[in-house]
């Protein structure tokens, strides 16, 4: 067989292997779609699956790319892109928002560029889950005043930007926080503080949850981990500065503190109730 013969064939197995596997893909991420978001901004009213086909983006600088208008809506952006990037470091606009509704669900998404990424106020059960957040203003992630809500193996990266913004948060959420990575929060407003993830849920639960790259401004301060209410459970984190930095690593409000690691912090950690396990605190 000639070497011709080979490269020819290897190359047309490998395509084939790339089609079953796209082919797969859109089979399983398409089948339970009740309708499609092809453009943006747009308003979701009627229950159940939406879905991403494509990347979409948008230049509006107040209100919201997609706004939840009803209960029971799962957004799954089959991994594609939402951007507000163009709308440059004063954008108001939020990427995904509901309020007062119930069962939302944003998945698989990757939202880009805007003054909060995934903004839910209020209502209860929500489920945000696998999603990349990148170049948020504000917040990547901002769920408010929502009960029985999970927040779970998100990535949060490069947060900041807002001229007037302070604090800035990778996620501030009332919700149970599982396996997320938040990596890079940053302030330019003067003396302005910066936040890894701030967690107001009574209960509640924050898991294996990784921290680091908090930058905060002047006289501002970091703060990794921050428990705003009693009986949370802050188990096996990790809350790390490369650099020596003005904050607390955790901030636990009388929360039961285990297995965690704490590093670069001027303070590892405050108002904890020691587990065991803890390194660095």
């Amino acid at each position: 067989m000639s070497s011709l013969y080979r490269l020819l064939a290897a190359a047309l197995v490998l395509g084939s292997l790339c089609f079953v596997h796209g082919t797969i893909h859109a089979a399983e991420s398409y089948d339970s779609c009740t309708g499609f978001i092809d453009s943006v901004p747009v308003t979701i009213t009627t229950q159940g699956v939406w879905c991403f086909r494509k990347d979409l983006s948008t230049n509006i600088t107040d209100g919201n790319a997609i706004t939840i208008a009803t209960n029971n809506v799962a957004i799954d952006c089959n991994d594609f892109k939402l951007g507000g990037l163009a709308a440059g470091d004063g954008s108001k606009a939020s990427g995904i928002y509901a309020k007062d509704r119930r069962n939302t669900v944003v998945r698989h998404c990757n939202v880009r560029g805007f003054h909060v990424g995934i903004d839910i106020f209020s209502g209860a059960g929500h489920l945000i889950e696998d999603n990349r957040l990148d170049n948020n203003l504000l917040a990547g992630i901002r769920i408010l005043g929502g009960i029985g809500s999970l927040v779970q193996r998100n990535r949060v990266y490069d947060t900041g930007g807002a001229p007037d913004g302070s604090p800035i948060y990778g996620m501030n959420v009332s919700a149970d926080v599982i396996d997320n990575v938040v990596e890079g929060v940053f302030v330019v407003a003067k003396n302005g503080y910066a936040y890894g993830i701030v967690l107001y849920a009574p209960g509640a639960l924050a898991r294996n949850n990784h921290v680091s790259g908090l930058v905060a401004a002047g006289t501002g301060k970091a703060g990794g981990m921050f428990s705003g209410t009693t009986g949370m459970t802050l188990d096996g984190n990790q809350i790390i500065s490369t650099a020596a930095i003005t904050g607390s690593g955790i901030a636990g409000a009388s929360s039961a503190c285990r297995n965690n690691t704490v590093s670069g912090f001027s303070v590892a950690a405050s108002n904890c109730q020691d587990g065991g396990g803890n390194a660095g605190m």
